[in-house]
C-alpha cells in the first residue's frame, strides 16, 4: 500500500516530463493502473495547469506548462542574474581565487563572453562611457564595426543613442539610415565616436517598454482576463508584481488587466489554463490565441 498520497501523480510527472514520449498503455503498465484510471489521472493534470501534448498516440508534458516555469524560476539563475553576479564578482581583487573561479563557471555556463575576457569588458566600459557621453550632451554617434547576428554584417552604424538598457549592457537608439529604434548590445560594437550633429530625430525616439511577464517593446497591448481561482492563484504565485492589476468580482472570480509589449508572455500562461480564463478585452490577443489554438490543432498538439 502506498504511503504517498500523490505518488502516483508525481511518478505521472515525472514519466511525461522525460524527453521521451509513451503511449497510454505503455504509461498506464508503468504505472500499473488501468487506461481509464489514466485519463482521469490526465485530467486531473490539466486541471492542475499542465499543458498536456499528444502526438499521434504518444503523450508527454509540454515544458512551458506552468508548473515547470514556476520551479524553474525558483531554483535557477537567469542570464541577467548570472550577468550580474560575475560583474559584481569581476570588482573583486585578484588575489581572491574563489571569486574569480566562480566568476568563469557562471561566464562558461551562460555564454557571457563579455565577463569571461577581461579585454572585452574593457572595450565596453569605454563604449559605455563614450555613449553616456552622447546622450548627456544629445549628440549623434557612430558605433564602429558593429557585429549583427541577424544581418551577418560587420558595419558602422550612425545613431542617436538616447537610453542605457539592462545595466548598461545594451543601448537604445533612433538608427538613421532605417529610420528604426533599435536597441544595440555594448558586446558587438569596436568602439564609439561621438559626432558634432545634435539629436536631429528625437520625436522619433521612443521609450521601450517591458511588462510584467519581461517582454519589450514600443507598442502596448491592454488586456483583460477573467480569472477562475486556480489561475488567480498561480497568477500571483508566478507573477506577484500582478496583484495590484487584479480586482475581485461578486462571482467569485477575479478581472485582471494590464498592459503588454508582447503576447508570448501572456499567451503562454493563458493556453497553460486555457479551461480557467476568459479573455474579456483585446480584440488581438482573442485573435493571437485563436490561431495559437488552430495552428497547435494542426500540428496534433491537441
Amino acid at each position: 500500500m502506498r504511503m504517498d498520497k500523490y505518488g502516483r501523480e508525481l511518478d505521472l510527472i515525472l514519466l511525461l516530463a522525460d524527453n521521451g514520449s509513451y503511449t497510454a498503455q505503455e504509461i498506464a503498465d508503468r504505472l500499473g493502473i488501468t487506461r481509464r484510471n489514466l485519463y482521469n489521472y490526465f485530467d486531473y493534470l490539466r486541471d492542475c495547469g499542465f499543458i498536456l501534448v499528444k502526438t499521434g498516440t504518444r503523450y508527454h508534458l509540454d515544458h512551458s506548462s506552468p508548473f515547470f516555469r514556476r520551479l524553474h524560476e525558483n531554483i535557477a539563475l537567469s542570464e541577467d542574474e548570472a550577468a550580474y553576479i560575475c560583474r559584481r564578482l569581476s570588482a573583486s581583487e585578484q588575489r581572491d581565487y574563489t571569486a574569480q573561479r566562480v566568476r568563469q563557471k557562471l561566464a562558461r555556463a551562460f555564454n557571457i563572453s563579455v565577463i569571461a575576457n577581461p579585454e572585452v569588458q574593457r572595450r565596453v566600459d569605454q563604449c559605455m562611457a563614450r555613449l553616456k557621453e552622447a546622450i548627456a550632451a544629445r549628440r549623434m554617434v557612430v558605433l564602429r564595426k558593429y557585429s549583427s547576428p541577424h544581418s551577418h554584417s560587420v558595419s558602422d552604424r550612425i545613431v542617436e543613442p538616447y537610453m542605457m538598457m539592462n545595466d548598461g549592457r545594451d543601448v537604445r537608439c533612433y538608427e538613421i539610415s532605417s529610420h528604426i529604434n533599435k536597441t544595440f548590445k555594448l558586446s558587438r560594437m569596436e568602439s564609439v565616436d561621438i559626432l558634432d550633429v545634435p539629436w536631429t530625430f528625437e520625436p522619433m525616439h521612443k521609450d521601450l517598454y517591458t511588462d510584467m511577464f519581461m517582454f519589450s517593446g514600443e507598442q502596448r497591448y491592454p488586456v483583460t482576463l477573467r480569472l477562475g481561482q486556480l489561475s488567480h492563484n498561480l497568477m500571483i504565485e508566478e507573477y506577484p508584481q500582478s496583484e495590484k492589476c487584479i480586482t475581485a468580482n461578486d462571482d467569485g472570480s477575479w478581472t485582471f488587466h494590464t498592459d503588454v509589449a508582447s503576447f508570448l508572455g501572456i499567451g503562454r500562461f493563458v493556453l497553460g489554463l486555457y479551461d480557467d480564463i476568459e479573455i474579456i478585452g483585446c480584440p488581438q490577443f482573442i485573435d493571437y490565441i485563436r490561431e495559437k489554438i488552430r495552428s497547435m490543432g494542426e500540428n496534433g498538439h491537441v
